[in-house]
Formats: C-alpha cells, sequence, structure tokens
C-alpha cells in the first residue's frame, strides 16, 4: 500500500468515528465516500483476472464487504433533527465492524510487505490463485462494496425514517450530537 492508500483508509475510519456522536446527512456528504472509493478502483483495478480461483477469492471480498458494510449500517441509528433532515449515530458495533474491514485490509498489506509474501505465494499456489492481481482485485472490490453497502442501507434506513437528505448540509449547522 502507498501513502495515498493509507491515507484514504484512514479517512474512510474517520466517517464513522464522526458518525459517533452523530451528523446530519447530505447527498454529497453521503455520496463522497462512493466517489472516493470509485476512483481508487479505477486506478488500481486495471483487470479481475479470473484463472484458476481467482474469481472465487474476488467474489469472496465483495461478499465480505457487503456484509460488513450492511452490518456497519445496520448497526447505525437515523434520526431526524429540527429541520427533518437526516443524522445518522453510528453504535460501537458499526465501528468496530468498519474498522474491522479496513483493518483487515491494511495488516494483510503489512503482512505482504513484512516477511510475508512467501506465505501468501504459498498459500495462492495450493489454492490455484494464479497472480497477486486476484489478491488486489479481492480486495479493492471489498473496500468498494463494503462503502456501497454501507451507503445504500443508511440512505434506505433514511428514507425509511422519513428524513430528508438535503443535496448538502444545512450550511453553518454543526454535527448533532
Amino acid at each position: 500500500m502507498t501513502i495515498t492508500e493509507y491515507l484514504i483508509n484512514f479517512a474512510l475510519v474517520g466517517l464513522v468515528v464522526v458518525q459517533l456522536r452523530g451528523r446530519r446527512l447530505s447527498r454529497a456528504n453521503l455520496l463522497l465516500p462512493v466517489v472516493i472509493v470509485v476512483w481508487v478502483a479505477s486506478n488500481l483495478l486495471r483487470n479481475v483476472p479470473t484463472a484458476g480461483n481467482d474469481l472465487i477469492l474476488e467474489v469472496a471480498g465483495a461478499l465480505a464487504g457487503v456484509t460488513l458494510g450492511a452490518l456497519a449500517a445496520a448497526a447505525t441509528r437515523i434520526s431526524t433533527d429540527e429541520h427533518g433532515s437526516a443524522v445518522a449515530k453510528a453504535g460501537a458495533a458499526a465501528a468496530v465492524l468498519w474498522i474491522l474491514g479496513i483493518g483487515a485490509r491494511i495488516a494483510f498489506s503489512l503482512y505482504a510487505q513484512h516477511g510475508g509474501a512467501p506465505s501468501i505465494a504459498h498459500f495462492s499456489a495450493a489454492h490455484h490463485i494464479t497472480s497477486g492481481g486476484a489478491w488486489v482485485a479481492a480486495f479493492v472490490l471489498m473496500a468498494l462494496t463494503e462503502v456501497v453497502a454501507r451507503t445504500a442501507v443508511v440512505i434506505l434506513k433514511a428514507h425509511r425514517s422519513g428524513a430528508r437528505l438535503p443535496r448538502r448540509a444545512l450550511s453553518g449547522s454543526p454535527a448533532v450530537a
């Protein structure tokens, strides 16, 4: 992982940390993380290897992302403020799940860069994973689906609650506790 990728991961952790106190939602601040991961994915994901069991690994990564993102969103409470706007308040479970997904990707990267590469190569050969590109694709798809699933579930919960999702957060409006 590059410094930029670490910074993006820490910024994504910050999204949930901010919501532990409560945060007024808008379409803009909900879609920003999606835009960020789509941009990152478009830069990192040049191809999706499908030889051997590469596709199984990539689908497993995507499914893990969907699961973690949906569960994190399920552990996020949506209410309305005095203006009828949606306010998200992430619970401890949401933070743990979100950090678990991001932490797993960072831990794997650190392991691979600091002595774990031979073990990963051995595992890959034993399980017919044909290239390192499959691991990259699996983790990029995991991040992408985690963010998209979380965003989609939060939007659905906001709509079900009857709360408004303005285009932008109300100007001068602080985070809501």
